[in-house]
């Protein structure tokens, strides 16, 4: 009403209550709180993560007109048929093959760095050898794989470096590789590998890095205390304990090197990745179901990747 005073010793009694009863609610419907703090990650996940997925596999089951340049909405299963094509299966098979390679070597070489950190490294060494893994990270993934073609190309620093060792012959058979080789190393697959280990080994050190650290030293050891000399207790105690850290860096390796597009772009000859392929398809050519079936492939292939990690235990060192 006009005219009446509203006491603010009140309007605070009142706002006390509301939050204490709200506070009551809460606690005794736990469920509706952890509803609320999850509701709009889940939606965002539900709806933009998991929907831009399904409409990309609906995608996949519709035709592309070449003549009209349309895209028809019926059900076929064409674009999947056309995957089997010598072409499409050869871009498959091909990265595929460099994705297992990749993570491979990348688990070769992080293991021992991880170990050396973790083991025999103190103090402000640790502290470098930490840095020195995270600091490419720091920077642009494209200037990272621009630097590595004018580092491996056949005026860079490695052929130079190679000459001066007078191992240039060396280098030139090995280019003659059939399948691994080229021109120069900045038009060869062994310098795409090479470029592949370098950009994604930081994915692979970490989870091994914090598997080892999770490690009790009391079972290294009671390995010792029972006789085991230091190669048996790392093959039967170390790493069984450290393979699911393995395993997690493998899925970020694997998955990466499938999906790229930028560095076969960049690095390597001609021959095409599937992201690649993807990328020409959908832009180039608009034949948008087809790429998206062959979208399909590493969608798969991490499918069936990932549940063998997590019986493995991997998703517990991510």
């Amino acid at each position: 009403m006009p005219g009446v005073a509203v006491n603010p010793e009140t309007s605070k009694r009142s706002f006390a209550s509301l939050g204490k009863r709200l506070s009551r609610y809460f606690h005794s419907h736990p469920g509706f709180s952890i509803f609320l703090l999850l509701a709009l990650p889940l939606l965002w996940v539900g709806v933009v993560y998991f929907g831009s997925l399904g409409a990309l596999v609906l995608q996949s089951f519709f035709h592309y007109d070449s003549y009209s340049g349309h895209i028809i909405k019926t059900f076929t299963v064409e674009n999947y048929i056309q995957l089997l094509s010598a072409s499409n299966l050869d871009i498959i098979f091909r990265t595929t093959a460099m994705a297992v390679a990749v993570t491979l070597a990348s688990a070769l070489i992080a293991f021992p760095l991880a170990y050396f950190s973790v083991r025999y490294a103190t103090g402000r060494l640790k502290a470098l050898l930490y840095l020195a893994v995270i600091l490419p990270l720091w920077s642009s993934y494209i200037v990272r794989v621009y630097s590595w073609k004018l580092i491996l190309a056949r005026e860079g620093i490695i052929s130079w470096f190679l000459a001066q060792l007078g191992l240039s012959g060396l280098l030139e058979n090995i280019l003659k590789i059939p399948g691994i080789g080229g021109p120069s190393l900045s038009m060869s697959m062994l310098g795409m590998w090479i470029v592949f280990v370098y950009i994604w080994l930081p994915y692979m050190i970490l989870p091994i890095h914090a598997s080892l650290e999770r490690l009790p030293k009391s079972m290294l050891e009671a390995s010792a205390d029972l006789g085991a000399r230091p190669f048996r207790t790392f093959w039967h105690v170390t790493l069984p304990l450290v393979l699911p850290g393995v395993v997690a860096g493998s899925i970020f390796t694997f998955s990466l090197t499938m999906g790229d597009f930028i560095i076969p772009g960049t690095i390597g000859n001609s021959s095409l990745f599937i992201g690649q392929a993807v990328l020409r398809y959908q832009g180039t050519a608009g034949n948008i179901p087809l790429a998206a079936a062959l979208t399909a492939v590493p969608m798969a292939v991490m499918a069936v990747y990932l549940f063998l990690a997590r019986s493995l235990g991997a998703f517990d060192a991510l």
